[in-house]
Parts: structure tokens; sequence; C-alpha cells
């Protein structure tokens, strides 16, 4: 089972109601079922799901769950072991049953006690994983379970009904009862508002899909539901899964909502950097005269950059921040006294600091596009994730990102690129989204000079200069690795790239603490490339592309959208220096492929008396596309991947005989 997403609220003293279960007993299976050993209806499928329920009682405090799922390869036999992760203390596991039956009619039922795991344990917080394997399961058997998660009664869990899952569902069933409001009965949010009005979102299915009864419970019947798409490059799961995702909230428009809670967004952001004067004497002691306000938006920038950022390190413990004395942090100048704090904290620091010195800059919180899409249809601010900060500088605005460490000045995370959420301007607060990265931002230059023997081995060096989001990764990387991991990583990558028999050893890194400048990493080389047929010499023509898995050949069609993360351009050198007797008879053909506006490819190929040199660049002027522009990317990759296939050919000159 997926993970649970669990909203938790506050319910006030809720009445007693009649509970609303799942049939206590399991279903006998038809003929067919047990007979089935495939699906015309999912070709190819190791798995189907036969049945699945959800049944949520927000007043009786506890979500119930059944499937039925159908083995029809070795594959699907892994759909034996289910997994319930849960937050100990407010949140149980109850009732879990279980039978295996096999396609003779069999029955095995679960009889092993379920493991209860424990994931994350602190002083307040623990989370579990209750864990349970259905018994003797067999190609063509059906599984069946069942179980109960409950909480605690003073807690509200809405449920977020992922409807797709990862196999074809044949029948789905899913019901709610919201917890009774008004009268003696309330629910709050943590800031005290009184939530009356129960609603949901919705993705995939229809509005009117989703039925109200008199008694206020809420159902979704479907039939047929297709198996969750699983395609290279995907935008985040909330903009494709079907789902129904309910929740209490108190406002009666998305117009209220917004417009409310920007301004409350906006009251504690100022709140927190407000520039006190304390945070005006530290900023001044960062400049010297005469400074520009691009001098000082970078060197406030440098300075919150050293800061200790404890998402990117070990947090203190409570006993330790209270023998040293640090008290919790509440605002910006909480954050420089202490030369420590979050990631979020420390992007709000750089905007009292960049305010204090009298700069144009202002916060912004997004979602982060590795996770989600912002939603305005779906009202909680529960979707924003990270803050940012926008500083005015010769009248353009330039978007920084404090909080990711070792992040460049004027560069994003990729998460953070096309990524929407709240900002404060001039105007005020509003819902706005960052802009997109270019491919210059996000380069690798690759250079290989190799040394090529008669036998076909080589042996030379891999140079590999990075900046963005790249050369991010990697740095990041290393502030959380020992060098030996991060080095063991990037010689893995580059293996992704080079020619089978080649061999990758890691030098060194150049520039991996200085975040202005690119990021340099150094390989030697050894190996054999070459294939020999008789005076013939074959060799892989495109060094860095002899793995080159380029997306979207395969597939024909496509509709779901694309999301590629981000810009980039690869630029790729390689030069072979050639044994002795052997002449060049053939290079890579020229290359130069071009999807106007989106995309290009150039390869060419230099040959001299000793050595031939092979460029290759490829860039994507893109990040997000529709399914409709699917024909396009796939004729462009398509051709890409043929020019990337070509071979560089030598002769062998025979040797001329002595007297």
């Amino acid at each position: 089972m997926r993970n649970l997403s669990l909203l938790r609220l506050t319910l006030a003293m809720l009445a007693l109601a009649a509970p609303l279960s799942l049939s206590a007993q399991f279903q006998a299976p038809t003929a067919e079922e047990l007979k089935m050993t495939s699906d015309p209806k999912a070709p190819g499928a190791a798995a189907v799901y036969l049945n699945r329920e959800e049944t949520t009682d927000d007043t009786l405090h506890f979500h119930g769950y059944y499937e039925r799922i159908k083995v029809l390869t070795e594959k699907g036999k892994e759909q034996a072991t289910i997994r319930i992760p849960y937050e100990r203390g407010s949140f149980k596991v109850t009732d879990i049953r279980g039978r295996t039956i096999h396609a003779d009619g069999t029955i095995i039922p679960l009889t092993a006690t379920p493991s209860d795991l424990t994931d994350i344990k602190s002083k307040n917080y623990q989370v579990n994983t209750m864990v349970f394997t259905l018994p003797d399961v067999e190609v063509g058997s059906i599984l069946e379970y069942r179980l109960d998660l409950r909480y605690d009664d003073s807690l509200v869990v809405s449920p977020n009904w992922e409807i797709q899952q990862p196999f074809f569902v044949h029948k789905a069933h899913y019901l709610f009862k919201p917890a009774e409001v008004g009268g003696w009965h309330s629910i709050t949010n943590n800031r005290g508002q009184i939530l009356d009005r129960q609603t949901y979102v919705v993705t995939g299915v229809t509005l009117a899909q989703v039925v109200r009864n008199a008694r206020g419970f809420y159902s979704v019947d479907l039939t047929d539901i297709p198996a969750l798409p699983s395609e290279d490059w995907m935008p985040p799961l909330n903009t494709i899964r079907w789902r129904v995702e309910f929740y209490y909230t108190y406002a009666h428009s998305g117009q209220e909502f917004w417009e409310s809670e920007q301004k409350q967004w906006t009251k504690e952001t100022d709140r927190f950097t407000n520039p006190n004067g304390q945070l005006k004497q530290a900023a001044a002691t960062l400049f010297t005269a005469g400074d520009s306000d691009e001098q000082k938006a970078r060197k406030i920038y440098a300075a919150v950059m050293k800061l200790n950022n404890t998402d990117f390190g070990r947090k203190k413990s409570e006993a330790e921040r209270k023998a040293e004395k640090l008290k919790a942090i509440k605002n910006a100048d909480d954050v420089w006294k202490q030369q420590s704090g979050t990631s979020d904290e420390i992007a709000l620091l750089y905007v009292a600091l960049g305010r204090a010195a009298g700069l144009k800059v202002w916060p912004m919180q997004v979602v982060n596009r590795n996770r989600a899409i912002f939603d305005a249809s779906y009202l909680s601010t529960y979707q924003l994730d990270d803050y940012l900060a926008v500083v005015e500088l010769n009248g353009k605005e330039v978007y920084l990102d404090p909080g990711e460490k070792m992040c460049p000045f004027g560069i994003l995370h990729w998460k953070h690129y096309l990524a929407s959420g709240f900002r404060l301007s001039d105007k005020g607060a509003s819902i706005a989204t960052t802009p997109a990265n270019t491919y210059k931002q996000a380069a690798v230059q690759r250079n290989a000079n190799l040394n090529v023997d008669a036998d076909g081995s080589v042996h030379g060096t891999i140079r590999v200069a990075m900046n963005g989001p790249d050369a991010l990764k990697w740095r990041q990387l290393a502030l959380e690795n020992d060098q030996e991991e991060v080095k063991k990583q990037f010689v893995e990558s580059m293996s992704e790239l080079i020619p089978d028999g080649v061999h990758v050893d890691f030098d060194h890194f150049t520039g991996l603490d200085d975040v202005e400048s690119n990021l340099l990493a150094v390989l030697k080389v050894n190996g054999n490339m070459g294939t020999a047929t008789g005076k013939r010499f074959f060799l892989p023509g495109l060094f860095f592309e002899s793995h080159a898995k380029h997306p979207f050949v395969a597939q024909d069609k496509r509709t779901t959208p694309i999301d590629v993360h981000y810009a980039r351009m690869e630029q790729d050198d390689a030069t072979y220096n050639l044994p002795p007797d052997f002449t060049v008879e053939s290079t890579p053909a020229t290359a130069d492929v071009s999807w106007t506006g989106f995309a290009l490819l150039r390869i060419k190929s230099a040959a001299k008396e000793g050595s031939v040199t092979v460029q290759h660049a490829f860039a994507r002027n893109f990040t997000l596309l529709e399914s409709k522009e699917y024909n396009d990317l796939h004729d462009f990759y398509t051709k890409v991947d043929s020019a990337d296939q070509q071979q560089l050919i030598l002769t062998r000159t025979p040797s001329a005989k002595g007297n």
C-alpha cells in the first residue's frame, strides 16, 4: 500500500454516530476470476485489482481499506507484501485480516503476526510501518485483505483517495462520512480558525462522479480504472493521478481563501523579516563604502551561505540547545545571532538583511516542483514548501535560493524553477511563478583525450566541467556523504555513458567548495573499446553517447505531459590519438538536427594526421511540454538517437617490407 497522507486537525466534542463499515466477510471468487491467467483490459500486466474499497468515518475516526488482487506473473507476487506507514501514538493499525486463494479455490488464511517496524523516532514523534505478507502466493492466486487505520478522538483526518494505482482496477468503491460540525462541535486549524465547510479537490475524476447523498456522505464508484502512467519524464503526480482529496476549510470560495491566506502570510513573513536595529548593524558590517546594490546583495548572500543550515547537517538536540542557552528561533535576528537555521529561516534572513541594507527584496514561498505543482483549486497552504528571495537589481528582478546550501547567486535549485506560490512585491502579496532557467545556466562540458592502441585498448583522461543544477547536485551530495561515496557515485554516472569495456577511475574535483566557479571533475580512462574486422577497426564515434538512453524514442504516442526538470546543454569533445599505421576511413557524419525554438543537436568531426576529434553539442531550451507536442518531440529524439549511433572507422596501412 502507498504512504498515507495524514492531514491532522483538532476536533472538539464530537457526537457518536452509527459507524460505517465494510462487509466483514470476504468475497467469494468467481470461476472466471480463478481461471484468469491474463487480462485483456490490461495486456502484459503483472497483476490487476479486482476490487478496491476505502471507507472513512471522521466521526468515529477510522479509515478502512479492502483490496482483492489477481496475480498474473511472477513479478505480481510482490503485491503479497503490504506496508502501512502510520504515526504511532495518534494512529494505530487494527483488524488486519487476509487470505490467499489459489487458482483451484484453495484458501490459505493469514495467520502470521504482522511486524510493527519503527521508521522514525524522536522524543515527541514516531513513524512506524505495519508489514505483513499474505501466505503461499502463486501465479494465479487472488490476494485479499482488509484493515482499519484508527486515530485519536481529538483528530479528524479527511481521506485522500488515490484512485489510480500501479495496476489496472476493475472496480473501486469509496465512501466518506465527514465530521459533524456546528453547534457544540467544532474543527479548528493551528491558528484557531473554525473550519466549518467540507470540500474537496479532484484530478482526473469529474465533479459529477463525486456523489453526496442526503445524509452528507460522499461516495465515488468507478470501473475499469487505467493503471497509473509510468513514462519517462512525467510531471508531478498531483497533476495527472486520478484522485479525490477532501479537507475542511473556513472559506466559501477560492478568492476568499487565497486573499485571506495571503494577508496572513504577509503578516507572518513581515514579522519574521522585520529589520530591527541589530540586523541593520549586522548588515552594515558586511559592506564597504561605495558598494553598489548588486555588491551588497552578493555579500549578504555569501554571508548567509556560510551559516549552519540545519537541513544540510545534523540538527542540534533540545539538550544541546539548552546547554548552549539557545532559544527557539522566532525571527531573523535570532537566526543571525545563532548563526544557524533551517533552509526557510536562512532564506528569510536574507530578506531581512537585504531590507536592512536598503535593498528592494521580497520573500516568496513556492511548491517544490520535484513534488507537486501548485493547484489554486486546492484551498490549502500545506501545498507550499520552500522560501526564496527576489531582489531588484538595476531594474531587474533576480531570483535567489539562499536556503539551498551551495547554490550560486542568481541560480535556483531546479525544483524551484517554474514553481508557483506566494510572493510579496511593491503591490502586495500575490500568487506568482518563478521563471524558467536558460540552457546556458545548466551546462555540462565533457572532454576526453584518448590514446588508442593497435589492439583496441585505450587510455587517457576525461575532464567534466559543470555549472547550475548539475554542479549543485554534486556539491550538496558532498555535504551529506564522505568523499569516497561521492567519487563512487560520480564514476557510476560516467560509466553509464562511455563504451563497454572502458573503465574510469576518479582523480579529483576542482571547485567543489567554490560555488561561484564551475565544478570540474577529472577522471582517468583505461580499457578496450575497439572491434577489428579484417583490416578495419571500428570505434564508437560518439564516445559519451555510447550508452545514451534517449527518452521519447521507443514510445510512439503519449497522453501525459512532459517535464524534463530544466533546460540543459551538453557539449562533448572526444579526441582519439591513433596508433601508428592506421588511417581514418570515415568519421561520424556532420549532423545539424533542429527543433526550432526547442532543441538542437550538432555533430562535427575533424581528422588530421595521427588523431580525430569529434564534437557533439546538444541543447534543449524547454522544460514543460503538453502531450500534443509529443509528435515533434518524438521525431526530434528519434533523429538524435540515429545520429548518435555513428562509428569511427580506421584502416590499417600495410607496413612496407624490406629487401
